[in-house]
């Protein structure tokens, strides 16, 4: 991503994980784009072995871009293939629209309104 060097820094991506029982909520926050993209990646498959269903809530996901997108696709093709069930929950209106246009919303799901905890 190239930026002005008078621009500020893209807030960072943290990712809080709850994870119990086999199941496992994870909040993201910031922006999913190319800076941060890679990192959620890892983050995220490195959850794949030990759960059961993986639970992204995109509520304070500020920004997204192709790459945060392309993040959210493999994650999704890695816990399929090792029978982790993932969804997404609490999207702004940004990233909503992103994932309707690219008909990820039916793949991902919707569980909205986000979880506050896990079931």
């Amino acid at each position: 991503m190239t930026t002005n060097p008078t621009d500020p820094p893209p807030p960072e991506l943290t990712l809080r994980v709850d994870a119990r029982d086999g199941a496992t909520l994870v909040v993201c926050e910031g922006w999913l784009t190319a800076d941060f993209a890679p990192k959620f990646k890892t983050e995220i498959k490195s959850l794949i072995p030990g759960a059961k269903r993986i639970v992204l809530d995109l509520t304070p996901v500020t920004l997204m871009d192709s790459w945060g997108i392309g993040a959210l696709v493999g994650v999704y093709v890695s816990a399929r293939t090792a029978g982790c069930e993932i969804r997404v929950a609490g999207m702004s209106k940004h990233v909503r629209e992103l994932l309707k246009l690219t008909h990820l919303l039916s793949v991902l799901g919707d569980t909205s309104p986000a979880p506050t905890k896990l079931p």
